[in-house]
């Protein structure tokens, strides 16, 4: 399995607007947040620390231990994923989502090798502490909410006929005259609530520390972004660049040259006979009529103009009429995305087609396309040939690689040995 990953160029820092002003709405909202964490958090840090140390403690048993990590990696992405989504929503950061990061290895290693990556990403780990802290602070707000209630309980303390009452707070002496009682109970409500307040508040600003990238980061990230794509779009251009040359010289350009001999052969034999000189050239003009149809192929390969005009639903529905081997189209897009992300899935999809129909033994492929929510265009590619197909420089796996690097995608690839073979893009539909 090959996965390349381009994350989208953080943005920039419009969460401080959203920051500076909490509404009492969204300090209500923090103290719901905290109140639940509070009952949930304590659930799934046990079950943290339960797979990892069962995954560390049964190891050397059979590598039974290896399964627990396993799991332990996955529902620790899923946790940070779900704190950065949380603290996005909550305080309008518009933060990217937290994205598994793939490896650029294939097969078992290179599984092993992205869930490494994912367990040493500083984001993830970010997004944990400030989910324990929330956590931690949930917790104390339960505590405060029972010290409310008992606070609101002791105020009405007179009308019991007790002559002491024990304080609700343990800063207090633990009995008192009950003449005290609306007094210390007051006085215990409006403690409470300033502290649950204060927890908010303080939340608030613990989340913008560590969840929010700093301004620095966000630069540096937009720098490798920005690196990688115009990498890959170098790359994809030069391996683009590679085929056409290649194209012309394999195909055109003898079939031009053998057009120029027959015509140079027609022009001598016209006099002395003109029925070979005839036949002569209508050989050429037969020559001829099929370089035109490799120039047009070769065009359409370096731009599809129906891509442009009817969109990529009716270009892949002529690609796929074309094809060598049947294909199994389903395409379910509501609108138009950008012309460098259909560009991109519409030339990985036909590449895609190309190396099955070449090299894969296949007797049908199928096509999936869904212009998924949040803005993505996604593409599946999958033939049930004999598989083994790896990313090999200046390639067709390598081109279509490239393209979506540079177009700020995703690319996958699944092809063990025996089939089936399946490739998978991702694309930014702003990309």
């Amino acid at each position: 399995m090959t996965t390349q990953t381009v994350p989208p160029a953080p943005p920039a820092s419009s969460a401080v607007p959203a920051l500076a002003k909490t509404p009492p709405l969204r300090i209500f909202m923090t103290v719901l947040h905290l109140a639940g964490l509070g009952v949930i958090g304590a659930i799934v840090l046990t079950m943290l620390s339960g797979l990892l140390g069962l995954g560390l403690g049964l190891i050397l048993v059979l590598g039974v231990g290896l399964l627990f990590l396993v799991g332990f990696v996955y529902f620790f992405y899923a946790t940070a994923w779900f704190e950065v989504g949380r603290a996005s929503s909550l305080y309008s950061l518009d933060l990217p989502p937290l994205r598994w990061r793939g490896s650029q290895h294939t097969g078992f290693g290179g599984w092993l090798h992205s869930l490494w990556r994912q367990l040493i990403d500083g984001r993830t780990w970010r997004a944990i502490a400030n989910f324990v802290i929330a956590c931690v602070m949930g917790a104390i707000v339960l505590r405060l909410f029972e010290g409310m209630i008992r606070s609101a309980i002791v105020s009405f303390a007179p009308l019991t006929g007790a002559e002491t009452i024990r304080a609700p707070f343990p800063f207090f002496a633990a009995e008192t005259a009950v003449s005290w009682a609306p007094l210390l109970g007051a006085l215990g409500v409006v403690l409470a609530a300033a502290a649950i307040v204060g927890l908010a508040l303080l939340h608030r600003v613990l989340t913008r520390a560590i969840v929010v990238p700093n301004r620095e980061a966000e630069l540096h990230e937009q720098v490798r972004t920005t690196s990688a794509q115009r990498e890959g779009a170098v790359r994809a251009a030069d391996v683009e660049r590679t085929r056409i040359e290649r194209d012309l010289h394999d195909g055109v350009q003898p079939r031009l040259v053998s057009v120029g001999m027959t015509l140079g052969l027609a022009q001598q034999k016209i006099d002395s006979d003109p029925d070979t000189a005839k036949a002569l050239i209508g050989e050429a003009h037969t020559s001829t009529k099929a370089a035109i149809t490799e120039l047009r192929q070769l065009a359409r390969g370096i731009h599809a103009s129906v891509l442009d005009d009817r969109g990529l639903d009716a270009a892949l529905s002529a690609l796929a009429s074309r094809s060598h081997i049947p294909v199994s189209l389903d395409v379910r897009m509501d609108g138009r995305c950008s012309r460098d992300a259909e560009a991109a899935v519409y030339f990985s999809i036909a590449e895609s087609l190309t190396n099955a129909a070449k090299h894969s033994r296949a007797s049908e492929c199928r096509v999936v396309v869904r212009l998924r929510e949040g803005g993505t265009l996604w593409a599946r590619v999958e033939d049930n040939g004999m598989g083994g197909a790896q990313v090999q420089p200046g390639g067709g796996l390598d081109g279509i690689s490239n393209r979506v690097l540079a177009a700020g995608g995703t690319f996958r690839l699944d092809s063990p040995q025996g089939g089936p073979t399946s490739l998978e893009v991702s694309v930014p539909c702003a990309s």
